[in-house]
């Protein structure tokens, strides 16, 4: 198992190393400490597992970096690295097609679930991105507040249909809505319908406010693996 490491920080690096050897006996690390190295290195390695990318890279912006990884390798899901943990970061590599978000003061403990789950096909958000009402939850259409939901739902128990919710799985996995249409082989209009559709039942108005509150919810799907673990739970994730 390949996993793709961008930081220009050796002793960051040297700790990662260390931390990824737990989620594999044979995994190999592969290094990059800018961004054009990132871009290099992820074209000469498409069948890598994972990429942890550092948000503040020397020579461009970290966010323009995920935009571009994305873009170019939508098959590699994409962990996001930072000093910070603040709610804007967050959302906004969420909302990029990042398929998590780890500070770099976390435990390891916390980053190695974190991984593990992503690795899974999951979606790692840390309890940050929840505070101040990450969610920004809306009222329903009679002018009440939705209400609390504790423990892991399914989609089905948000009210939505199989096809929904396969719209819902591929939005958690950051992709855009022409790359639905072309998986699912549906018109750009129905997945429109679709995503206004998952929008009102997890009751948040964008798609990434669709993605915390799935995680914040444990969200989970028939043959899919939950979106937060109960170890990530336990370390405040």
């Amino acid at each position: 198992m390949k996993i793709l490491v961008v930081d220009d920080h050796p002793l960051i690096l040297e700790a990662l190393h260390h931390v990824l050897q737990r989620l594999d006996r044979d995994v190999a690390v592969l290094d990059a400490d800018s961004a054009a190295g990132a871009l290099q290195l992820a074209a000469a390695h498409r069948d890598a597992a994972l990429i942890l990318l550092d948000l503040s890279l020397p020579d461009a912006d970290g966010f323009a970096t995920l935009g571009a990884l994305r873009s170019m390798h939508p098959e590699i899901p994409i962990v996001a690295l930072s000093e910070s943990d603040s709610r804007e970061q967050i959302v906004r590599a969420i909302d990029l097609g990042a398929m998590g978000f780890v500070s770099k003061r976390s435990p390891n403990d916390l980053v190695v679930s974190a991984l593990r789950l992503v690795l899974m096909g999951g979606v790692y958000v840390p309890r940050a991105a929840f505070e101040s009402g990450a969610a920004e939850v809306r009222p329903d259409a009679g002018g009440r507040a939705a209400p609390a939901r504790r423990g892991p739902l399914t989609a089905r128990d948000l009210g939505l249909t199989d096809r929904q919710a396969q719209v819902l799985a591929l939005i958690l996995e950051g992709k855009p809505n022409k790359v639905i249409c072309r998986e699912l082989h549906l018109a750009e209009g129905t997945v429109k319908i679709h995503v206004a559709a998952i929008l009102r039942a997890l009751h948040v108005g964008t798609r990434t406010q669709a993605v915390i509150e799935a995680a914040r919810l444990g969200l989970v799907f028939d043959h899919v693996v939950p979106l937060v673990d109960s170890a990530a739970r336990s370390h405040g994730a």
